[in-house]
């Protein structure tokens, strides 16, 4: 771990008002990250185009709309540190004000105005237990907030509980999420076009086995939105 990484997360440990990327005091009015932090936010903006490097590597592996990412994602930058708050350290509001960026970028975007429900990628209830909490339903939940989409969160649903995908590679990581995600009913997404919402996309495996479980519904379209982009 870089020094500057460890210092960051003492200074959260002992003193939880700070900003999770520079250390500095949070204001009153501030959760989680400074507002020059997130100023300085690498947002993608891809969602305003068609092939962009998200939707190059899904394409041919399932059919979808558009793909689009809130930020760059890569390690020691600024996402990374919210992303690893988020999942890690019970930082759901952090997740909740993420989305809600990502949400008044895109509306009224050409990208958003199709969506007619927010599907987050679920964990199993095993690890949700265990860690309070779904991090892509937190983010997708503030992306509900801000566009007005309504959120589904029990019907597409993990049925195995798999290893964890870190430092697993491509092939790897498919055949770990491989058939482990399925649909309870799948006439409440028919004819409807989804958004479905992850944390990062990396080599993209657990949102094509989602998007895999979720064409056996009729007529579903499928759009993706994750806050990073791993670079």
């Amino acid at each position: 771990m870089k020094r500057n990484e460890w210092i960051r997360q003492l200074l959260h440990l002992f003193y939880p008002n700070v900003c999770v990327i520079c250390g500095s005091e949070l204001l009153q009015e501030e959760e989680g990250a400074c507002l020059q932090c997130l100023y300085r936010l690498p947002k993608t903006y891809n969602f305003r185009e068609p092939g962009n490097g998200a939707e190059r590597l899904m394409s041919g592996r399932i059919p979808f709309e558009r793909i689009a990412s809130f930020c760059v994602y890569t390690k020691g930058g600024i996402l990374q540190p919210l992303i690893h708050h988020l999942k890690y350290h019970n930082g759901q509001p952090v997740g909740l004000l993420l989305g809600r960026m990502f949400g008044k970028d895109l509306l009224g975007s050409d990208f958003l105005r199709p969506v007619e429900l927010i599907v987050p990628v679920p964990v199993h209830p095993k690890r949700k237990k265990t860690r309070g909490y779904n991090q892509a339903e937190i983010i997708a939940k503030g992306l509900s907030e801000t566009t007005g989409i309504p959120l589904s969160t029990d019907n597409l649903l993990r049925a195995i509980h798999n290893p964890t995908q870190t430092k697993r590679d491509k092939t790897q990581r498919w055949e770990n999420v491989k058939d482990i995600f399925k649909v309870t009913d799948p006439g409440l997404f028919e004819q409807k076009h989804l958004l479905l919402v992850d944390d990062v996309i990396t080599t993209g495996s657990t949102l094509e086995a989602c998007g895999t479980a979720l064409m056996t519904c009729t007529g579903v379209r499928i759009s993706i939105a994750t806050l990073g982009e791993a670079r």
